[in-house]
């Protein structure tokens, strides 16, 4: 059996955070004293950044150390669409109980039971995507 051809698109910017705001699981990439990490995180989308809540341990650290990050969310339409979006930026720990109500962050749902009580935006400084698109089956 021959691999499937897609057809890779690049997305607009548009496209990008309309995809991004649609969804609501992503990835967060870190970097720590070993290289890179990888979270998992529920996150929404406001005034074109990412926000999300997170637990004390070690990606609160890195993120407060470190805090250039890349996002990266992905889905399908179909069972021949696929896309990919990255967003890259700095992660910036809110502090103000203004900022904290403002945002909607307080409002985000977790698949993960913890108490999470740090709330993180990350503040964009560009953001990428692609669609893969597959051939049409033919009927036989």
């Amino acid at each position: 059996m021959s691999p499937v051809k897609r057809v890779v698109e690049s997305l607009s910017e548009h496209e990008c955070w309309a995809l991004v705001a649609a969804a609501n699981l992503g990835r967060i990439a870190v970097t720590t004293d070993d290289g890179v990490d990888i979270f998992p995180v529920n996150y929404l989308v406001s005034d074109r950044a990412v926000l999300f809540r997170s637990a004390p341990g070690s990606k609160l650290v890195n993120l407060i150390k470190r805090p250039t990050v890349a996002f990266e969310v992905d889905d399908t339409h179909s069972r021949r669409t696929l896309w990919s979006v990255v967003v890259k930026g700095t992660a910036q720990r809110l502090g103000f109980d203004s900022d904290i109500e403002e945002s909607g962050v307080l409002g985000l749902q977790s698949l993960n039971p913890t108490e999470k009580w740090n709330y993180i935006r990350i503040i964009p400084q560009s953001i990428t995507g692609r669609r893969f698109v597959g051939p049409r089956r033919t009927s036989r």
